[in-house]
């Protein structure tokens, strides 16, 4: 099952993201050499007293404003609204209590969720400030003051999200299953291929785009292990997403991916590869998931000798940023290599979850920099110094070297190459970490 989700909710500027980045433990705005992958999370895992949650920031609320974009941001918080467990009103407290905090008031309460009033910028230790007790009259319950500028009152605060979180689900911490999200733009077969897996007809099918309208957990197990399938609604162009339900769908499938190990991104193999199969694909390699691309409906396509590699020669020059994901050619309506499915997907969250020994490492870094030399620039060289393994899920690599402005993203690209030619990594992003050491 999904983490429970906490979502902060309020009118501009009274520090919900301030708060948010200081939960989180980093600023969570992402940004890639690679070209149309970039997007800014408003989404972030947390954990108080061992109890993990998914924590959103939302725009500001402005409830009687008119404009186009001010209305979006309403609408993308009666997203995360709709999508939370527990709501955090947040509210300034020099501000007092303004005309938009009792609509926002208002608009909570018919939610029936859990709400926990939030008065920030209360800046100074010791007792609360007087104008606490002004927002009593939002009819919201006890105010909490904290200052997210300076960690004042936050540990309070969590302890009240955690009492406000819904009771744990005994499956809330299972790892022994691998989670692979099925994704991709609607009516690719989705909904088709769950069915073919799970053996019935768990998921609506229709040739209605867009009939699956949530993300739907399936567990299974067969000879080659235990798996949750997610199932989700595919993701529309931007242009197309009109409805809340459909940016609700939107939503939901990008916390799917967050909550993947493996996603199986399917093509439909008459279309090939559009850009919104880009975009989702996109959303995955940023997630630092492992990827495996499905090219669904094959037996619909007429075949002759080179068919398939020239296929996927044609997927590759469109993806070119993820070239490590393997692809495999199915049909979820004949059932066609589906059960090839798992053994890459095993094999793929192996090599997302790949650690390498330090000495490993350095061998490599040294080998490369023999074949190519580093870069020069003015004279000056680029020097690495060694390297060494930071994290997994994605494999990510932190680089020590004299001058992080001569590394540039062409010889970081060669190195990535080189780690793949050495230690697998098939399915998997690689992230590189650049580190400059200090008196070298």
């Amino acid at each position: 099952m999904s983490k429970p989700i906490v979502a902060i909710i309020g009118k501009p500027n009274v520090g919900k993201s301030k708060f948010f980045n200081y939960i989180v433990g980093q600023r969570i705005s992402i940004v890639e050499d690679t070209p149309g992958v970039t997007r800014d999370r408003v989404y972030a895992d947390a954990s108080w007293r061992d109890r993990e949650f998914t924590l959103i920031d939302t725009a500001g609320i402005e409830p009687e404003s008119e404009d186009v974009i001010i209305s979006q941001m309403r609408e993308q918080a009666n997203i995360a609204i709709s999508v939370a467990d527990v709501i955090l009103f947040m509210t300034d407290v020099k501000q007092g209590v303004t005309a938009s905090d009792m609509e926002i008031a208002t608009m909570l309460r018919k939610s029936n969720k859990p709400i926990i009033l939030v008065c920030n910028k209360a800046d100074n230790y010791g007792e609360p400030p007087s104008e606490i007790y002004e927002f009593y009259n939002l009819g919201i319950g006890d105010p909490h003051p904290i200052s997210a500028a300076n960690a004042i009152g936050i540990g309070d605060l969590l302890d009240e999200i955690y009492n406000n979180l819904p009771p744990k689900q005994d499956d809330e911490e299972n790892d022994e299953r691998i989670k692979v999200a099925i994704i991709g733009k609607p009516n690719v077969g989705k909904s088709s291929l769950l069915n073919r897996i799970l053996g019935e007809e768990r998921s609506i099918v229709s040739d209605v785009a867009g009939t699956t309208r949530d993300a739907i957990d399936s567990e299974f197990e067969n000879q080659y292990g235990k798996y949750t399938f997610i199932d989700t609604a595919g993701i529309r162009k931007k242009s197309k997403v009109n409805e809340s339900i459909e940016k609700f769908s939107v939503m939901r499938t990008l916390f799917a991916i967050e909550r993947a190990d493996v996603c199986l991104v399917l093509i439909d193999a008459e279309e090939g590869v559009t850009d919104q199969d880009v975009k989702v694909l996109g959303e995955a390699h940023e997630a630092g998931k492992g990827i495996i691309i499905v090219v669904n409906k094959w037996d619909k396509i007429d075949k002759e000798t080179g068919t398939l590699e020239k296929y996927k020669k044609q997927v590759y020059e469109k993806i070119s940023y993820a070239s490590y994901a393997p692809i495999i050619f199915i049909s979820a309506k004949t059932g066609q290599r589906v059960d090839k499915i798992f053994e890459m997907i095993n094999n793929v969250n192996l090599e997302n979850s790949k650690r390498v020994s330090t000495a490993v490492i350095n061998e490599v870094i040294n080998e490369a920099i023999a074949v190519v030399q580093p870069p020069t620039d003015k004279g000056k060289r680029l020097k690495i110094l060694y390297g060494t393994q930071a994290s997994t899920k994605p494999p990510t690599f932190v680089i020590f070297v004299n001058n992080k402005e001569l590394f540039h993203f062409s010889y970081q690209r060669y190195l990535i190459n080189c780690f793949r030619d050495n230690f697998g990594l098939e399915g998997t992003p690689v992230r590189l970490i650049i580190r400059e050491k200090n008196g070298e």
